[in-house]
């Protein structure tokens, strides 16, 4: 194989990697949506843990706030980020 068909393939695979991957991960909002993912599954688990409790303390009600508190926390980060226009027209 040609050195110089090496070179090429290699600088499309850096490419692509250093400028797709980023862009499709962004416009996807990959990172948001697992985080979102993962806090529903812990949200899901601690609500069944807590309701199969005969007797829960005041301790473990706590807790399960806390969990159910930090839901408005992730929802108002993953609805505020998004895809920010960065050529917005100010004229109007």
């Amino acid at each position: 194989m040609n050195t110089t068909v090496i070179v090429k393939v290699i600088k499309a695979i850096w490419y692509f990697i250093k400028c797709e991957i980023p862009e499709l991960m962004s416009n996807w909002r990959l990172i948001p949506r697992l985080l979102m993912g993962l806090y529903t599954y812990a949200f899901y688990s601690v609500t069944t843990w807590f309701m199969a409790m005969p007797e829960p303390t005041t301790a473990q009600a706590g807790f399960v706030a806390t969990i159910v508190g930090a839901g408005a926390g992730f929802f108002g980060l993953y609805v505020g980020t998004g895809n920010i226009n960065k050529n917005k027209d100010i004229s109007k």
